[in-house]
């Protein structure tokens, strides 16, 4: 079955023109580094002189890429999508926060959006960021295989009691929950205590699910021992697969260190291991979940092609879709319109606090060649097609 991510009348269905017009300028200001790079510094200044900038960002940026400032907030872009079959996973994307409060009240947010899925209908799946649960050094102390000091093994079980206490959640409610991943260097302590959260609450079900980035090279090689450990100990794999958002950072820090980079060489090995990972995944669907996080109409192409071949219904609910909020709605609605499940990551959050994570989005669509390009011409062919279609004289049925 071949979708067609070119049909911007599906894509853009629950957009007024108002809408995109809004969605083309701003993507056209992220298609400049220059003014990324500016209205990062300009943004970051304001805030920290307590200058009334909220209300901008709130009607701009903010408004493209998340869904609120809370989790209610949430509702209205939870029900406009499952009105075109597309669900919402609920993002808490504050970031940066390095106190024990903030860790307890990130995780009690986690929680209660899990609840909150329970009920309402369009939000099959929950997902957390480790750093969201514990301070980035203490992990990175961990993954480097140091020994921590009495205070810190006493912080890092506060730590593991966080990821505990969202997983029994998860298993209570029935809402599977995605554990993002890091930066590599604090990425072994985190899939250590996934893995053991997968042994536990992974027996009957997929309930926990870990985060592959295929941008690093040595990634499909922990898929294969990733699937072969749960066949081994008997419990359901999960995992989201995507193509990775640090790569810049991961090289910097390589070269400053003297190792060598974790990253791939290019773009097309990061494809090749992307897709290659789909295969992987698809030969052992009987004892997984997952989803497939990409904006690439490539991999979703295969992953339809291959569910396909494999007499596999689309709204099987082993594999999942997944897209961020406010970008690649061509792959998001036409696949939920031929019967995929297809989610959305709908980041959530007090705009003060999600500054760090929309600036990685203005970030990452100057730096990810095509996306922004992508994005502009799909919206200029869709409000050129409804122009068209506006101008279309009515039919005259007065000689039928």
């Amino acid at each position: 079955m071949l979708i067609n991510f070119s049909d911007t009348a599906t894509a853009f269905r629950n957009k007024s023109d108002f809408d995109l017009r809004k969605s083309y300028i701003l993507f056209s200001t992220l298609g400049s580094p220059a003014i990324v790079k500016m209205g990062k510094g300009l943004t970051e200044f304001a805030f920290k002189s307590g200058l009334p900038v909220k209300g901008l960002i709130k009607k701009t940026v903010f408004n493209q890429f998340c869904g609120g400032e809370s989790i209610e907030d949430c509702g209205e872009s939870i029900d406009k999508l499952i009105e075109a079959g597309v669900g919402s996973i609920l993002d808490y994307s504050v970031e940066g926060k390095e106190i024990e409060d903030e860790f307890d009240r990130t995780k009690d947010t986690v929680v209660h959006s899990i609840e909150y899925a329970s009920e309402k209908v369009g939000v099959p799946i929950a997902v957390f960021k480790p750093t969201g649960m514990g301070r980035f050094a203490l992990y990175e102390k961990k993954s480097a295989g140091d020994d921590l000091t009495p205070q810190e093994e006493a912080e890092w079980q506060r730590v593991v009691g966080r990821y505990t206490e969202i997983c029994d959640a998860a298993d209570k409610f029935n809402i599977p929950v995605m554990v993002d991943a890091e930066e590599s260097w604090i990425q072994d302590a985190v899939d250590e205590l996934v893995t053991q959260l997968q042994m536990q609450h992974n027996r009957e079900r997929v309930v926990v699910l870990n985060t592959i980035q295929f941008y690093r090279h040595d990634r499909l090689e922990f898929l294969k021992r990733s699937l072969e450990h749960a066949e081994q100990n008997g419990y359901f794999y999960g995992v989201k697969i995507v193509r990775g958002a640090y790569m810049e950072k991961e090289r910097d820090r390589a070269e400053e260190m003297g190792y060598e980079s974790p990253i791939q060489p290019d773009k097309a090995s990061s494809d090749r291991d992307y897709d290659a990972g789909i295969r992987l995944l698809m030969e052992n669907i009987h004892r997984i979940n997952f989803v497939c996080g990409t904006h690439n109409e490539a991999s979703s192409q295969l992953l339809v092609s291959l569910m396909a071949e494999n007499d596999i219904d689309p709204g099987d609910r082993r594999i999942w879709f997944a897209q961020l909020y406010g970008m690649s709605d061509h792959i998001s609605f036409n696949l939920a319109a031929a019967g995929y499940n297809v989610v959305k990551y709908l980041p959530f959050g007090p705009v003060k606090d999600v500054m760090p994570y929309l600036i990685r989005r203005a970030e990452e669509n100057t730096s990810v060649r095509g996306q922004t390009g992508r994005e502009l011409g799909l919206i200029k062919a869709e409000l050129r097609r409804r122009k068209q279609e506006k101008h279309q004289p009515a039919t005259d049925h007065s000689q039928v």
